[in-house]
């Protein structure tokens, strides 16, 4: 029998769930975080519409040009067009 690499065990290794970090550890990292709101609290309304396959590729295309993701792109769209003072 050749002897097994230092890195290669003839045992078994039992796979499994990773121990989660202590709790005390988790809280003090909380508390060195920046606050900085979630998009998702800031944007708690979803609107869904129904475009073209060919328009939702422009948009894309055009999204990831501007260096943005499509979203942004559009809520920057829809607050242009329609603000807030109804102008």
């Amino acid at each position: 029998m050749t002897a097994l690499p230092p890195a290669v065990t003839p045992h078994r290794v039992p796979i499994g769930r990773r121990p989660g970090a202590d709790p005390a550890s988790t809280w003090v990292r909380q508390a060195d975080a920046p606050e900085i709101p979630a998009k998702a609290s800031i944007y708690t309304a979803r609107l869904t519409i129904d475009v073209t396959p060919a328009l939702r590729g422009r948009i894309k295309v055009v999204a990831f040009r501007r260096g943005i993701t499509a979203a942004d792109m559009l809520r920057e769209l829809l607050e242009r067009e329609y603000p807030e003072d109804g102008a």
